[in-house]
This record gives structure tokens, C-alpha cells and sequence, in this order.
């Protein structure tokens, strides 16, 4: 990679004679050394001319793991120094000699994402954000969870132009959620169930079957909305199968940066927006945001996206996560102080302060 700087950073130098740029842009602290795809499996030493602070760990080597147990057993046998756990599986570990648990905040929430290329949200889709009514979210967060999250109302609510209050316009009211029913529509049939227009309310969420908490979530709010009287069905797939004709899936997203990353997945035909979920008052707030450049006009942008989004949404929002580690006792210098993306990433931001004994 060539590095090209303004030429009055070579103050008193000809440019054409200067000493070629030593520290080209990409250059990082670590440096990469093989991927083992087959052992999944991602190895990078150090970069001891690194322009800044070098960091204390010579080697960094990085395993990809989906079961829960396997994590938590590389811990224990010494396998592993540092996982990402779930909050159940992070909690074995609190108080136990020889680890530290270390609990950042994170951007990452949990959902039901529902297809509207499916029939029956293209028919009714007026009745996912009534659904909220009915859905105990403060419960999940301190049961599935651990008291390791909280109640989710944005996609954005984590982010620096996000959370905004008025947004937040559901509360767990099931006398609400039937009236609400009652306004859209829909009757209670003989078995408990909704129904409108000859259809019952009932769909399919498809979840895949290693990520343990994600089915704990989906059991949820199965439970709770079948008390309400709305079935939805869990499917346990290995791989997501966008072909079958499922209804959705127990989603995870992240807007931890700049919020005009959503764009792409709430925005009519944009490049992420895989479930085809159109709002055309979202997408004329989300095309407005990523145009502006004053900081207080996005903010309040953004926070009209959200109460856009919360009247006419096209998740069911659950809950946001904290992103729990688990390390060695001898691994120190993690710091808290940033919010975490999807799947708790970004842990690593301040690497150059960590040192490590075994």
C-alpha cells in the first residue's frame, strides 16, 4: 500500500527526495500470520515497527467456536486465556479462582426479524409492533439473560444518536395488547388464537439450534405470546434456510458506530434489508440522516427514525446484551469503557495496554 501525505507535512524537503512513508495506511499492531481454515483457526504476531505503542503480547491466535460448553471447557482446560460466553455460561465462572469476568456494554440486540416476503406479513404486518403489548421483556432479560441486558425499543437505542425516549412507546400491558387486537382486527377463535380474515395468527420463526441462547430467547416469547394468544412456531435449523418459507428468524443486529449503517438494512430494496421490510417514512428519515453532517440535526433525525421504526416496525425487538467475557486471572488490562458490537466484537480496541502471565 502506498501512503500519500499533503506536501507541506515534508516542511524544508523536496517531496520528490523525501524518505518513502515507513508507516503506509493498513499497517496495524498485529501483524497476520497463517488462517487455518480447516481448524478455523486465525494466527498474527505483533508488529514490532509499529508507528504507536507496540503491544505487550507477542502472539495473538483466535478460534472459532459456536457451542457455548466447547468455550467454556477450553477455559478450564487452559486451552483458551480469553471467550465470549453467554450470560448463563459467563455466570459459572463468577467468584471461581484463577478467572475474571469482564462485562462490557454492547449495541447488540436480540429480535424476531419477520419476512415480508412471506404472505402472511404482507397481510399483516400492521400487527407486529402491537405484539410488544404482550411480550414480558424486563423477565427475559433477567431470566435467558442473567440480569446481563435490558429491555430493547430502537435498533439504534445504544448508539451516540440513538435512544430517544419517545421512541419507546410499548410497555408489557396485556389488557392493552387485546384491545389493540380488538382495533386491528382480530377475534380470539375457539382454541385461543387469534384470527382475521379466515387466518390465525400464527407464524414461524427459524433459529439455529447451536446458539443456545438465542433458542432460550425464542422459547420465550413463544410462551408469552401464546398466552396472549398468538402461536409462533419455533423451527430448529442448523443453517438458516431462506427458501422454506419461514416467517423470520431470531435475529441479532448492532448499530454500535455511525447510525447511517442502518441504511442498508431498514431502507426499501437497500443492499441488507434481507426480510424486504418497506416504511416509505423510514426510508425518507434514513436517507435524510445520512445526508446531514450537523451533529444535533442528525441526532434529532435519527430519533424521528426511531419513533418511525416503534409505530411501524418490522422486528420484534427483545433485548440488548451485554457482551460477557470470560478470562485467565492472568490476563489484564481489558477496558470497559467502549460499547461492543454484534456478537460482543471490538473487545480487543485498547490490545496495546494488555499483558498476559500464565
Amino acid at each position: 500500500t502506498i501512503g500519500i501525505l499533503p506536501k507541506h507535512l515534508f516542511a524544508g524537503k523536496d517531496i520528490n527526495t523525501a524518505p518513502a512513508n515507513q508507516h503506509p495506511v493498513g499497517t496495524g499492531r498485529y501483524k497476520f500470520v497463517e488462517w487455518d481454515t480447516a481448524g478455523g483457526m486465525i494466527i498474527l504476531e505483533k508488529n514490532k515497527d509499529y508507528y504507536g505503542k507496540v503491544p505487550n503480547i507477542d502472539r495473538i491466535v483466535y478460534k472459532t467456536v459456536a457451542v457455548e460448553s466447547t468455550k467454556a471447557l477450553m477455559l478450564q482446560s487452559g486451552e483458551a486465556d480469553l471467550a465470549w460466553l453467554n450470560a448463563k455460561y459467563a455466570d459459572t465462572f463468577r467468584g471461581k479462582d484463577g478467572y475474571k469476568n469482564i462485562d462490557f456494554a454492547t449495541a447488540d440486540y436480540r429480535s424476531a426479524a419477520m419476512d415480508f416476503h412471506t404472505d402472511f406479513w404482507k397481510r399483516n404486518g400492521d400487527s407486529i409492533g402491537v405484539l410488544n403489548y404482550a411480550l414480558n421483556k424486563d423477565a427475559i432479560a433477567k431470566s435467558v439473560l442473567n440480569g446481563q441486558g435490558f429491555p430493547a425499543f430502537s435498533p439504534i437505542q445504544m448508539n451516540a444518536y440513538g435512544g430517544n425516549k419517545a421512541a419507546d412507546i410499548y410497555s408489557y400491558d396485556l389488557k392493552k395488547f387485546a384491545a389493540e387486537m380488538e382495533k386491528l382486527g382480530w377475534k380470539k377463535g375457539k382454541d385461543g388464537i387469534y384470527e382475521r380474515n379466515g387466518q390465525k395468527f400464527s407464524f414461524t420463526i427459524q433459529v439455529r439450534d447451536y446458539e443456545e441462547e438465542r433458542v432460550d430467547i425464542a422459547k420465550v416469547i413463544a410462551n408469552e405470546l401464546k398466552k396472549a394468544g398468538v402461536d409462533m412456531q419455533i423451527v430448529l435449523v442448523t443453517k438458516f434456510d431462506w427458501k422454506a418459507g419461514y416467517n423470520g428468524f431470531l435475529a441479532g443486529f448492532a448499530a454500535e458506530f455511525d447510525p447511517d449503517g442502518v441504511y442498508k438494512d431498514f431502507v426499501t430494496g437497500a443492499s441488507d434489508n434481507t426480510m424486504a421490510y418497506s416504511n416509505p417514512k423510514v426510508d425518507e428519515l434514513l436517507k435524510k440522516g445520512r445526508a446531514t453532517e450537523d451533529p444535533a440535526q442528525r441526532k434529532a433525525i435519527y430519533g424521528q427514525f426511531e419513533e418511525a421504526y416503534a409505530e411501524r416496525p418490522g422486528h420484534l425487538l427483545v433485548a440488548y446484551l451485554n457482551g460477557n467475557y470470560v478470562s485467565i486471572a492472568g490476563l489484564k488490562g481489558l477496558d470497559t469503557a467502549r460499547v461492543l458490537g454484534h456478537h460482543a466484537v471490538g473487545v480487543m480496541w485498547n490490545i496495546e495496554d494488555w499483558t498476559l502471565n500464565r
